[in-house]
Protein backbone atom coordinates (compact mmCIF):
# COMPACT_ATOMS: atom_id res chain seq x y z
CA UNK A 1 0.00 0.00 0.00
CA UNK A 2 0.82 3.84 -0.76
CA UNK A 3 -0.02 6.60 0.82
CA UNK A 4 0.29 10.04 -0.63
CA UNK A 5 -0.57 13.75 1.29
CA UNK A 6 -0.42 17.41 0.34
CA UNK A 7 -0.34 20.25 2.94
CA UNK A 8 -2.64 22.89 2.20
CA UNK A 9 -2.51 26.21 3.97
CA UNK A 10 -4.90 29.30 4.23
CA UNK A 11 -4.58 32.58 6.69
CA UNK A 12 -7.31 34.95 7.11
CA UNK A 13 -5.32 37.48 7.13
CA UNK A 14 -6.86 40.32 9.43
CA UNK A 15 -10.35 39.80 7.03
CA UNK A 16 -13.61 39.84 8.76
CA UNK A 17 -14.56 36.36 8.20
CA UNK A 18 -17.77 36.53 9.47
CA UNK A 19 -19.13 38.44 6.66
CA UNK A 20 -17.77 35.45 4.24
CA UNK A 21 -15.87 38.56 2.65
CA UNK A 22 -12.43 37.04 3.01
CA UNK A 23 -10.07 35.52 0.25
CA UNK A 24 -10.18 31.78 -0.73
CA UNK A 25 -6.44 32.26 -2.02
CA UNK A 26 -4.40 29.27 -0.27
CA UNK A 27 -1.25 27.33 -0.49
CA UNK A 28 -0.59 23.73 -1.98
CA UNK A 29 2.31 21.82 -0.39
CA UNK A 30 3.22 19.02 -1.83
CA UNK A 31 6.52 16.22 -0.48
CA UNK A 32 8.92 17.48 -2.70
CA UNK A 33 8.77 20.93 -2.00
CA UNK A 34 6.49 22.16 -4.86
CA UNK A 35 3.94 24.83 -3.46
CA UNK A 36 1.19 25.61 -6.28
CA UNK A 37 -1.10 28.68 -5.21
CA UNK A 38 -4.44 28.17 -4.71
CA UNK A 39 -7.92 29.40 -4.56
CA UNK A 40 -11.72 28.72 -5.33
CA UNK A 41 -12.78 28.86 -8.59
CA UNK A 42 -14.26 32.27 -9.52
CA UNK A 43 -17.50 30.44 -11.22
CA UNK A 44 -17.86 29.17 -7.70
CA UNK A 45 -16.50 32.59 -5.18
CA UNK A 46 -16.75 35.36 -7.09
CA UNK A 47 -14.12 37.82 -7.15
CA UNK A 48 -11.99 38.95 -5.48
CA UNK A 49 -12.70 36.36 -3.00
CA UNK A 50 -10.71 33.82 -5.39
CA UNK A 51 -7.72 34.25 -6.83
CA UNK A 52 -8.25 33.91 -11.16
CA UNK A 53 -4.36 32.86 -11.56
CA UNK A 54 -4.39 30.56 -9.11
CA UNK A 55 -5.09 26.84 -9.43
CA UNK A 56 -8.72 25.80 -8.27
CA UNK A 57 -10.09 22.26 -7.18
CA UNK A 58 -11.72 21.64 -10.11
CA UNK A 59 -9.20 22.51 -12.85
CA UNK A 60 -6.45 19.87 -10.26
CA UNK A 61 -9.05 17.33 -10.55
CA UNK A 62 -9.20 17.33 -14.26
CA UNK A 63 -5.45 18.06 -14.13
CA UNK A 64 -4.80 15.33 -12.23
CA UNK A 65 -7.24 12.96 -14.34
CA UNK A 66 -5.41 13.55 -17.04
CA UNK A 67 -1.80 13.50 -15.83
CA UNK A 68 -2.47 10.37 -14.69
CA UNK A 69 -3.97 8.52 -18.08
CA UNK A 70 -0.94 10.10 -19.76
CA UNK A 71 1.39 8.56 -17.91
CA UNK A 72 0.12 5.02 -18.19
CA UNK A 73 -0.37 5.90 -21.86
CA UNK A 74 3.13 6.87 -22.12
CA UNK A 75 4.02 3.40 -19.88
CA UNK A 76 2.26 1.16 -22.38
CA UNK A 77 3.72 3.01 -25.54
CA UNK A 78 6.90 2.53 -24.83
CA UNK A 79 6.08 -0.83 -23.13
CA UNK A 80 5.27 -1.26 -27.44
CA UNK A 81 8.63 0.42 -28.57
CA UNK A 82 6.55 3.23 -29.41
CA UNK A 83 8.40 6.24 -29.37
CA UNK A 84 6.58 9.29 -28.28
CA UNK A 85 7.63 12.70 -28.65
CA UNK A 86 5.17 14.62 -27.34
CA UNK A 87 1.38 14.26 -25.43
CA UNK A 88 -0.74 17.36 -25.39
CA UNK A 89 -3.97 16.93 -23.75
CA UNK A 90 -6.60 19.80 -23.66
CA UNK A 91 -8.97 18.19 -20.96
CA UNK A 92 -12.31 19.79 -19.87
CA UNK A 93 -14.35 18.61 -17.02
CA UNK A 94 -18.70 19.82 -16.64
CA UNK A 95 -19.62 20.61 -13.17
CA UNK A 96 -23.56 19.85 -13.24
CA UNK A 97 -26.59 19.28 -10.87
CA UNK A 98 -26.92 15.89 -9.90
CA UNK A 99 -29.52 14.69 -7.29
CA UNK A 100 -29.22 17.97 -5.58
CA UNK A 101 -25.79 18.34 -5.34
CA UNK A 102 -23.07 20.07 -7.71
CA UNK A 103 -20.68 17.33 -8.76
CA UNK A 104 -18.34 16.88 -11.67
CA UNK A 105 -20.08 14.72 -14.02
CA UNK A 106 -17.87 14.62 -16.74
CA UNK A 107 -14.24 15.45 -17.45
CA UNK A 108 -13.14 14.54 -21.59
CA UNK A 109 -9.41 13.91 -22.61
CA UNK A 110 -8.20 15.58 -26.03
CA UNK A 111 -5.28 13.87 -26.16
CA UNK A 112 -2.90 14.66 -29.06
CA UNK A 113 0.21 12.31 -29.03
CA UNK A 114 3.27 12.81 -31.52
CA UNK A 115 5.22 10.08 -32.51
CA UNK A 116 9.26 9.89 -33.28
CA UNK A 117 8.94 8.13 -36.60
CA UNK A 118 5.76 6.23 -37.57
CA UNK A 119 3.11 6.45 -35.94
CA UNK A 120 0.96 3.76 -34.70
CA UNK A 121 -2.32 2.77 -36.54
CA UNK A 122 -5.99 4.71 -34.85
CA UNK A 123 -6.56 0.72 -33.69
CA UNK A 124 -3.28 0.27 -31.54
CA UNK A 125 -3.57 4.12 -29.99
CA UNK A 126 -6.74 3.67 -29.30
CA UNK A 127 -6.01 0.25 -27.57
CA UNK A 128 -3.12 2.41 -25.96
CA UNK A 129 -5.53 4.98 -24.39
CA UNK A 130 -8.10 2.07 -23.12
CA UNK A 131 -5.26 0.39 -21.56
CA UNK A 132 -4.31 3.57 -19.91
CA UNK A 133 -8.34 4.23 -18.91
CA UNK A 134 -8.77 0.99 -17.51
CA UNK A 135 -5.45 1.12 -15.65
CA UNK A 136 -5.50 4.88 -13.91
CA UNK A 137 -5.55 4.83 -10.37
CA UNK A 138 -7.50 7.90 -10.60
CA UNK A 139 -10.14 7.38 -13.39
CA UNK A 140 -10.81 3.62 -11.06
CA UNK A 141 -11.22 5.80 -8.02
CA UNK A 142 -13.83 8.23 -9.04
CA UNK A 143 -17.86 7.62 -10.66
CA UNK A 144 -17.26 10.70 -12.81
CA UNK A 145 -17.45 9.94 -16.64
CA UNK A 146 -14.17 10.33 -18.53
CA UNK A 147 -14.18 9.74 -21.78
CA UNK A 148 -11.18 10.09 -24.21
CA UNK A 149 -11.94 12.03 -27.67
CA UNK A 150 -9.54 11.16 -30.08
CA UNK A 151 -9.77 12.41 -34.03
Amino acid sequence: MSSFGAEVRWQRDGANFADRRYSRGHLWRFDGGVEVPASSSPHVVPLPYSVAENVDPEEAYVAALSSCHMLFFLDFASRRKIIVDSYVDAATGVMEMQDGKTVVTKVELCPKVTYASTAPTAEIEAELHHAAHEACFLANSVKTEISIKLD
